[in-house]
């Protein structure tokens, strides 16, 4: 069970009136990411404040598996648990297939991961509190109401600071959850595509050197994935563990509502299929970052940097579109259908091809580090091989 590490009783203190340059709502990746590009590129320091329920890094919400060459754009190879470089995938009837990957996958540690995303940003201020809305740059919390001009919401799938607020199963959100026996079996990404495990999504095994992350996700919201899990991991004959699981969307959203900046999950950066939110949320949070470090550095307004931001998220959204159609369409086909396009894509040539787009669409050169404002002629520095 989480511990909800928030300051009781006497220990709990008054944030009422608090100001800052920049507020960010939710400490996980997108988050960190915001903060880390602001400390990276703002002289002298930007006063930032995050603000969580939880404690940096307590509560994991994701199977913690990420591209390995985001690992070392971030500086955060010192969480990494196990390499995987390639991917199996298994149909009914035990058919499958396996993709040597043209890069690879690292499973980390959420806690150290996250503590060493904090370690990069700075003089930036961390405070426990219940984010509960905001009335134009204030922000409402259970400790009280803080104020900047530049507001983040990265708090996840509730996009609390929106109206109305995001609610399942009418949304357009996945469900997940895993289970963590510490099994050390496995070299690869695992991937189950079983009808009669889920009906619409899939599942997964992601070994992590002495522990095993097991899970289901489904597309539909409506769909319960208790059992599934459950299932998988008898199939796998290992223990149901530390179970952990969430919500989270697979369909973007508007980048910014009102004043506010909305990252990860509260954008609707998860990526549709793979359901892979982690890259997407450092990616999105670093161009956020240096729109809002521009915005300090008196290179342009705050309407500029939010008509901006919104360009960047916009140029992404047919990647999203074509993801999200393969999303509707592989659960439709046949098995035996499935079966044979799997078996058919394991050409090295077509497996490099099909997972080089993929990593193009949130691709690690972004994060290359740098410091100072935001490049000329309202741009955000991308990777010369911006998707297309």
């Amino acid at each position: 069970m989480t511990r909800r590490a928030t300051a009781r009783g006497e220990q709990r203190t008054s944030l009422d009136g608090e100001r800052a340059d920049v507020i960010v709502c939710g400490a996980s990746f997108a988050g960190l990411a915001v903060a880390r590009e602001l400390a990276l590129r703002t002289d002298p320091p930007a006063d930032v404040l995050v603000l969580d329920r939880y404690e940096i890094g307590e509560r994991a919400t994701s199977a913690c598996a990420v591209p390995t060459p985001w690992m070392a754009a971030m500086g955060v190879e010192g969480a990494a648990r196990q390499e995987l470089p390639g991917m199996s995938f298994t149909t009914p009837g035990g058919r499958g297939a396996r993709y040597a990957l043209p890069w690879s996958w690292t499973a980390f540690d959420y806690r150290t991961l996250c503590r060493l995303l904090w370690e990069q940003c700075g003089e930036a201020r961390f405070e426990t509190a219940v984010v509960r809305g905001r009335t134009g740059d204030t922000v409402h919390t259970d400790r009280g109401d803080v104020s900047a001009p530049l507001v983040v919401d990265a708090a996840g799938w509730r996009r609390v600071l929106g109206s109305p607020h995001v609610q399942p199963p009418e949304a357009a959100l996945s469900r997940g959850l895993e289970v963590h026996p510490l099994d050390g079996g496995g070299r690869d990404l695992d991937i189950w595509l079983d009808r009669e495990l889920i009906r619409r999504g899939y599942g997964w095994s992601v070994p992590a050197a002495g522990e095993r992350r097991v899970g289901t996700l489904s597309y539909d919201p409506s769909d319960h994935v208790k059992e599934p899990t459950r299932e998988l991991a008898r199939r796998l004959d290992v223990d149901t563990v530390r179970y952990q699981g969430n919500w989270f969307p697979h369909a973007l959203r508007a980048a910014t509502e009102g004043t506010v900046f909305c990252v990860g999950d509260s954008a609707g950066h998860c990526f549709p299929l793979s359901g892979e939110g982690i890259r997407t949320a450092f990616y999105f949070g670093i161009a956020c970052g240096r729109e809002l470090a521009a915005v300090l550095a008196g290179a342009q307004t705050r309407a500029d940097a939010l008509r901006h931001y919104a360009a960047f998220h916009e140029r992404h959204r047919p990647a999203f579109t074509r993801a999200a159609r393969l999303q509707r369409l592989i659960p439709a086909l046949p098995p035996p259908v499935l079966s044979v396009l799997l078996r058919a894509m394991g050409v090295q040539f077509l497996v490099d091809r099909a997972f080089g787009w993929y990593l193009r669409q949130a691709h690690p050169a972004l994060a290359a580090a740098s410091t100072g404002p935001r490049p000329p002629h309202g741009r955000t520095r991308e990777h010369a091989t911006h998707p297309r």
